[in-house]
């Protein structure tokens, strides 16, 4: 634990709502994957922003790219044409393989955005109700639309009513899709991260995810996936679903599209591109000069540094340290994951593991 902290952040703050349960610290700089407290105690940063931070802190090539943009334009309005959308969107369809993009903020923002093209696809072809078959265990969000798809009746809970119009099924599992599905024209989508992260590093199968695009393209209902933890390289792929060799109707963008700067993205492919038109959906923050300078120029160092070599090769090498290290114990259920997208599954308390 750290040394004495400042009086104003000792306690929760009057001023500030109690959302969070913080640690003891308070962070004053970073450099590379570590970071100090406001007393100059060194820490290994292991969290990363949960998953935001991809190039580390202060990286020497992001941060006069940053320091360069903001002199000349942090926000416009999109009543404007931003050049630099136009760039980072090229360079997203390129990656993806998809068609165009919708920026805005947050994965929050992205994944509402997703179903409301899934919802506003359904009512282009006459389906009054539209449902979307959601997953157990997914995280979404938190707004009141994600937090309905989203699979965990803790973070549901003192919310209701819930948001209604989702089929929820377990995963990997492409009967019980089928069954829950059958006869049921209201369905206009199926929405699911290819990597848990909040519901415990729980992946969709390979051969899963080739069944559900079959399933998708036979029922006309879009495939949307859910990148905003589990894409961006993370997994040694741009994005997860790649390993997979399909492509989504839909995929929802952010965290480590920023390397920190807030930014959000839907990128959509033709049978999902066209759905929106002028005034159906927007954002305020999203797409500004800044988030889209921090998004492209995250998106080359990570190809100029190979980042996605990287973290197939260092992600091989912690899956098998972790089994070498944890090889007899007792508590150890299994460790699974993709690249540097690992979780520890135990059968006790983590404290009574990391106590040993």
């Amino acid at each position: 634990m750290t040394a004495a902290l400042p009086k104003h952040i000792e306690a929760a703050s009057p001023h500030v709502m109690n959302t969070y349960g913080r640690l003891p610290i308070a962070l004053d700089h970073g450099q590379g994957c570590r970071v100090w407290d406001v007393n100059g105690k060194a820490y290994l940063d292991a969290l990363g922003g949960i998953a935001v931070n991809t190039l580390g802190h202060n990286h020497p090539k992001l941060v006069p790219a940053l320091q360069d943009q903001i002199a000349k334009l942090i926000h416009s309005s999109n009543y404007y044409h931003v050049p630099l959308q136009e760039t980072l969107a090229a360079r997203l369809v390129e990656l993806s393989g998809l068609e165009n993009v919708f920026f805005c903020s947050t994965g929050l923002e992205a994944n509402e955005a997703a179903l409301k093209l899934a919802r506003k696809f359904g009512h282009d072809k006459g389906i009054e109700r539209p449902e979307i078959v959601v997953y157990e265990k997914a995280f979404h969000g938190r707004s009141i639309a994600t937090l309905s798809a989203t699979g965990n009746p803790k973070v549901q809970a003192g919310f209701g009513p819930l948001v209604e119009g989702f089929i929820r099924v377990p995963l990997n599992n492409i009967d019980a899709l089928k069954a829950a599905t059958a006869n049921n024209p209201n369905v206009v989508a199926v929405f699911f991260e290819a990597i848990q992260g909040e519901g415990g590093i729980n992946s969709m199968k390979d051969d899963y995810l080739r069944d559900v695009r079959a399933l998708c393209d036979e029922r006309d209902w879009l495939l949307m996936i859910d990148e905003v933890q589990c894409g961006m390289g993370r997994t040694g792929k741009w994005f997860a679903h790649q390993w997979a060799g399909i492509k989504p109707d839909v995929m929802p963008l952010a965290k480590g599209l920023g390397s920190g700067v807030p930014i959000g993205a839907v990128v959509a492919g033709p049978k999902a591109a066209h759905i929106f038109g002028p005034g159906n959906h927007g954002t305020t923050f999203g797409g500004n000069p800044l988030a889209m300078r921090a998004g492209v120029e995250t998106l080359r160092i990570m190809e100029e540094e190979g980042l996605l070599a990287n973290a197939v090769k260092v992600g091989d090498h912690l899956r098998a340290a972790l089994a070498r290290e944890l090889a007899g114990e007792k508590g150890l259920k299994e460790i699974r994951g993709r690249g540097l997208m690992l979780g520890i599954e135990l059968t006790v308390p983590c404290g009574e593991l990391l106590g040993r």
